[in-house]
């Protein structure tokens, strides 16, 4: 049985997708989940939030084991399939798949596979474009893992297509500004091209083998509600920027993403909206430093007077946020 698998996306950078995964995994695993956070974004960067740099040394100079996403991955651009992949123990119930800066070496071959994947006489094309989701599945059956949460990087190349196939339910992290919903304009489109071109392709193939000895995912790439980065704030209200750009949010992502009638709201008075992230400024980096979510963080680690206030306020959000995701997902 598949786990589901949960990507968090937008092809604008800088919407906090990395942290969003590091702390929604922690917290995942707080409630007793059992979770693998697989970092399938060249830049490693989801990596390297939970590894310090002398064990990422160690890590991607060991080539021949399969310890990263690239190098489970890697047999498929010859003649091998994808590896089980070798896993971090974060905690009992969070385990890492490790990214690899390499991974941007497989884009070629992806992208030279999709076009190849419109022949029906040669199942190679379909293993290598499913490579990633047999790699997630086999590391979550090593962990037991109840869910997958997957970081990608900013971008609608064939690495995150690949990823998307491989994808149950997708979350799409906003900023309020004019670039985001730009972004989100070319985002909806794009899923929708590549769930109709991967089902042509798909059932394509089971028409010619309709008992195939590959199995082939889905491609459900279900969006499943958008989160917004909150505003700065002066004398408690919200900056105009903000306020101008968040209003349009809602009919954005109905119009683009769900090819639904746009309606005039905003994002709080919006149910597709999961929550409205904060700053928390200072705890940021406290976090990055002590290598912990920022609702973990103690005294010792310097979270004292109104950092400890914030960060009993960042254990509520982020646990209101995972109960709503496990919601719109079904995660039991």
């Amino acid at each position: 049985m598949t786990k589901p698998v949960i990507t968090f996306f937008n092809n604008k950078g800088g919407v906090g997708k990395t942290s969003l995964v590091y702390h929604l995994s922690w917290m995942f695993a707080e409630q007793g989940k059992r979770v693998v956070a697989a970092d399938l974004d060249p830049q490693s960067n989801l990596t390297a939030a939970f590894l310090d740099e002398d064990t990422l040394e160690e890590l991607w100079k060991e080539e021949t084991r399969p310890n990263t996403i690239f190098r489970a991955v890697k047999p498929l651009s010859d003649i091998g399939d994808a590896a089980e992949p070798e896993l971090k123990k974060i905690s009992d119930y969070l385990y890492l798949l490790p990214g690899d800066v390499a991974l941007s070496r497989f884009e070629e071959t992806l992208e030279g596979e999709w076009l190849k994947s419109l022949g029906k006489d040669n199942p190679r094309p379909f293993r290598i474009l499913t490579g990633f989701w047999r790699t997630m599945q086999l590391a979550a059956k090593k962990a037991e893992a109840d869910m997958i949460l997957v970081d990608v990087g900013p971008n609608l190349g064939a690495i995150n297509r690949s990823v998307l196939l491989a994808t149950n339910y997708v979350i799409i992290p906003l900023g309020a500004d004019l670039f985001s919903l730009q972004g989100l304009k070319n985002l909806g489109p794009q899923l929708s091209d590549w769930r109709k071109d991967w089902k042509e392709r798909r059932d394509k193939w089971r028409d010619k083998w309709p008992e195939p000895s590959l199995d082939l995912p889905d491609g459900e790439m279900k969006p499943s509600g958008y989160l917004c980065q909150q505003y700065g704030v002066r004398l408690d209200r919200p900056v105009k920027a903000y306020d101008k750009w968040s209003k349009r949010i809602p009919a954005v992502y109905r119009k683009n993403v769900l090819d639904e009638t746009p309606k005039d709201m905003t994002p709080a008075e919006d149910p597709y909206c999961l929550a409205t992230l904060k700053h928390y400024r200072s705890l940021m980096p406290m976090s990055q430093e002590h290598r912990k979510p920022i609702f973990k963080l103690t005294s010792a680690d310097g979270a004292i007077g109104a950092h400890g206030n914030a960060v009993q306020s960042s254990y509520r959000d982020f646990k209101e946020l995972a109960e709503k995701i496990a919601q719109v997902t079904g995660v039991k």
